[in-house]
């Protein structure tokens, strides 16, 4: 899906964020404020969000010198993440549906975006999503196609997020032990996005099959990706999309047989579901 006027104005506006994750004096702050004010006047309409989003935060990342802008917080978001695990874990164990518990851990998961317009507290969705329902309600398409794959490519996206997909994955390992699960990461940290590095501290290449896709982008942009990951995406029986990076990129949809799996935490996103700001999404198509 293509850029709409309000994701300029949000992307500009992610300069103060990055401003204070690098503990940017004020001169910093300012050149980086100017720097994606002067980008923005040649922002394409016909880009997607996370294209627009891998050249911004590459000058971004050249401005405040840093490999990875978002490092410090990632590890804040891990620990915290890690933290939650017990309770995620309980919570499993006395689940009549583990599909659909799983599935809520992995979308719960999905509010640790530094880049979101809105901005969610983890720990009051947590106290919440188990009660609530999936606003575009799609769980029973999924179970249903998991019940005839044998393979499943799942699309990362977030640090923090990453250690939800892993209880995901492990679940459906456990109640689907046929199917070959792979876990595809980006190329690049370009926000908060869960890298090779991230996965494999967390365990990933123990898990199931680990694939870095190459992509710059903070989601799965086809054409920019390996020539594996390219084999995987079109061969695998089921894409599992994670966030709303990935949603934009393969909006309208890239092929059959994608569950998107996503927080709604921006208007433009929410207009093209057909639903509101914090609304939970597992949408098959």
């Amino acid at each position: 899906m293509n850029i709409d006027i309000e994701c300029v104005g949000c992307i500009v506006n992610q300069s103060a964020r990055v401003a204070n994750a690098v503990k940017a004096d004020e001169k910093l702050r300012e050149k980086l404020r100017l720097h994606v004010e002067r980008l923005s006047k040649d922002f394409s309409f016909d880009e997607n969000p996370p294209e627009i989003a891998s050249y911004v935060y590459e000058d971004m990342a050249k401005i405040a010198n840093k490999t990875d802008l978002y490092d410090e917080v990632k590890k804040i978001s891990t620990e915290k993440a890690i933290s939650f695990k017990p309770f995620l874990k309980e919570q499993l164990e006395n689940s009549n549906d583990k599909l659909l518990t799983a599935t809520k851990i992995a979308v719960a998961g999905n509010v640790i975006d530094l880049a979101a317009a809105v901005e969610f507290d983890l720990t009051e969705e947590l106290e919440k999503i188990f009660d609530r329902d999936f606003s575009y309600n799609d769980v029973e398409k999924l179970r249903e196609r998991l019940s005839t794959c044998k393979s499943v490519l799942v699309l990362g996206d977030n640090v923090g997020e990453h250690i939800f997909d892993y209880i995901y994955i492990q679940t459906l390992q456990d109640l689907y032990p046929d199917i070959k699960f792979t876990y595809v990461v980006r190329g690049n940290p370009i926000i908060n996005d869960v890298t090779i590095k991230e996965a494999k501290e967390a365990g990933f290449d123990k898990l199931c099959n680990l694939v870095d896709s190459g992509v710059n982008t903070p989601g799965f942009e086809y054409a920019r990706s390996t020539k594996e990951s390219q084999e995987l995406f079109d061969s695998s029986d089921l894409i599992i999309s994670k966030g709303m990076g990935n949603y934009e990129c393969l909006t309208p949809p890239a092929r059959e047989g994608i569950c998107f799996l996503l927080k709604v935490k921006c208007g433009v996103v929410g207009r093209s579901l057909g639903k509101e700001i914090g609304d939970i999404i597992c949408k098959v198509v």
